[in-house]
């Protein structure tokens, strides 16, 4: 596998400051989603009974047969659940994004009609409330076309905004390909949306939770009380708001199910953190779709200008075969390393380049140091350094030397060459020429097999900074 395909980097240590609306600290995005009507059922062409998300401990599907307990479990969040939800919000004047299934939708008319009328986003969660991950890759499409179709009939529009939940390793793949979705929310990996590449185009991805989410009531060591719950919710929230406080805001999910949140004692427990949100400035409620025309016009897509994880051979080497002086050949090596979007920034790349030049010989490792150019040396008099290391020494003030500073560098040159082998060499980028002749003066007392392994890091920092330069960060 020389392409991997998850990706570890994400934004890495420095978040983006994501400009909420007015200033927010944090962004807080509601979630009902609505599947009663939807889930599996023999009523709806499945094999089996529903056994997912329920009061039921330990349910289990049962073939070929109606499961009347789960069936009214679930119809008890279209009847009452969805309305208290309905109250709830509304009255606390916060916007909602609906994860509406499309055949639930179909079986609701009037609450497809409140959630028109409150102005909440209708988001698509699919076809079916069902298991898609052995699917294949044509089902799975045909099934999210026909979504998309029976979405626009019932509620008048096509969805904007995806998320299949229960979904195959293609989903989002799939999705993405159909180039309609301002976003996919099939994803649980970063507190921020972000732009992920699929066959040439970007598609805005805005993750999701599992955590602050009301499944956990029907999950293994999930939330036994409301109590638990609001807990947990809002010590979110203050992490985040603290976060936002600090200058890097971020975004918090709750997901909500009608037929779990909708009944009394666990929707005390949202009221609670509803009022505990509203009593908190500088805080954007917003829907999904909202959130994604924020990220499209603050943060919108940038083509990277250097390719690594999805580079050919060819355009690999001729991007980095010079950051190890004179040593195309650490490029090329590298480059059969294993891949990832982890490696598309200067750490990345540095790690392949730093790997293929550790796994080499010792005397493949003494060219290396031998291909660098004395400091202050003649290649730099006759101006036959590379550009790289023209600006490396121009930094450290090694091309403006009086003709004293010049004598006493060649000097230690020759004296360091004769005793090493190979020549003094220093990331002049971190120091002075002060600082860069007191290494000198130091390392020189080294024994080789010191000095061997002090200049190769010598060498690797080099090549990181040529390569931040490279990637401009």
């Amino acid at each position: 596998m020389k392409i991997y395909p998850r990706n570890f980097k994400g934004y890495g240590q420095n978040t983006p400051e994501p400009n909420w609306p007015n200033g927010a600290k944090i962004a807080v995005q509601f979630v009902v989603n609505y599947e009663e009507g939807g889930e599996n059922n023999i009523l709806h062409g499945d094999a089996a009974s529903e056994a997912f998300l329920s009061e039921i401990v330990g349910a289990a599907q049962w073939p070929d047969q109606r499961h009347w307990n789960m069936e009214s479990i679930y119809e008890y969040g279209a009847r009452a659940g969805f309305w208290r939800l309905y109250r709830m919000f509304n009255e606390a004047e916060i916007p909602v994004t609906v994860y509406g299934v499309a055949t639930a939708l179909a079986r609701s008319p009037e609450q497809v009609q409140a959630m028109k009328e409150a102005d909440w986003e209708i988001a698509s969660h699919g076809l079916k409330w069902i298991e898609y991950k052995d699917y294949s890759v044509e089902d799975e499409t045909a099934d999210m076309y026909e979504a998309i179709a029976l979405h626009k009939e019932v509620t008048g529009e096509r969805p904007t905004g995806w998320y299949t939940g229960r979904c195959s390793i293609n989903t989002v793949d799939i999705v993405s390909r159909e180039g309609g979705f301002a976003y996919i929310s099939d994803a649980y990996d970063d507190d921020l949306p972000y732009w992920r590449e699929m066959d040439g185009r970007p598609q805005l991805i805005i993750p999701y939770t599992l955590d602050c989410n009301d499944m956990r009531f029907a999950t293994p060591q999930g939330f036994n009380s409301g109590d638990q719950f609001f807990t947990y919710l809002k010590d979110t929230f203050d992490t985040l708001y603290q976060e936002g406080k600090n200058g890097t805001a971020k975004m918090m999910n709750i997901g909500l199910h009608c037929r779990l949140i909708g009944r009394p004692g666990r929707a005390a427990a949202l009221q609670r953190f509803i009022d505990y949100v509203k009593s908190h400035d500088d805080v954007w409620c917003a829907r999904r779709i909202d959130i994604a025309k924020h990220w499209q016009e603050k943060h919108p897509y940038k083509e990277p200008k250097l390719l690594a994880c999805n580079a050919e051979l060819k355009e690999f080497v001729k991007n980095f075969g010079g950051v190890f002086e004179h040593s195309p050949w650490i490029a090329e090596r590298g480059f059969e390393f294993e891949k990832g979007a982890a490696h598309d920034s200067a750490c990345g790349v540095h790690s392949l380049l730093s790997r293929a030049f550790r796994c080499a010989s010792e005397e493949e490792r003494l060219g290396v140091l031998n291909a660098h150019p004395d400091l202050a040396g003649k290649l730099a008099e006759a101006k036959r350094l590379t550009a790289e290391s023209t600006a490396e020494q121009a930094s450290a003030g090694l091309d403006a030397l009086t003709d004293e500073e010049r004598a006493a560098f060649q000097k230690l040159n020759a004296e360091y060459v004769e005793k090493f082998g190979f020549p003094f060499i220093i990331a002049v980028k971190d120091n002075t020429k002060a600082s860069i002749m007191d290494a000198f003066k130091t390392r020189i007392n080294n024994d080789r097999a010191v000095e061997f392994e002090t200049a190769c890091k010598q060498v690797e920092r080099i090549a990181i900074l040529r390569l931040m330069d490279m990637f401009e960060e």
